[in-house]
């Protein structure tokens, strides 16, 4: 069983920071890819960015150039920065890891508002 556990999320102003964490179960956390995801009010999940367990990186057009993901296997845990901050980036963000032969593991989210 695979357990994570997001933390980080918050009340901002517009342009603000923050950097959510998610602390991830398991031995073999460096073998895992993982990605964080959004929810909206009233709107479908999105996925926001992806990073490989070889750390490479990819975002969604709407947050490219704000938000970076990095990972840190020697913690089981894996971040996402985001910058400059905007009312619409407000949702639950949930973190996902991808096991291999065994599926997806989801966290239980972590509330980000930004809102002046």
């Amino acid at each position: 069983q695979v357990q994570l556990v997001e933390s980080g999320g918050g009340l901002v102003q517009p342009g603000g920071s923050l950097r959510l964490s998610c602390a991830v179960s398991g031995s073999i956390f460096s073998s895992y890819d993982m990605a964080w995801y959004r929810q909206a009010p009233g709107k479908q999940r999105e996925l926001v960015a992806t990073i490989t367990s070889l750390g490479s990186t990819n975002y969604a057009g709407s947050v490219k150039g704000r938000f970076a993901a990095s990972r840190d296997n020697a913690k089981n845990t894996v971040y996402l920065q985001m910058n400059s901050l905007k009312p619409e980036d407000t949702a639950v963000y949930y973190c996902r890891a991808e096991v291999s032969g065994l599926g997806g593991y989801w966290g239980q989210g972590t509330q980000v508002t930004v809102s002046s």
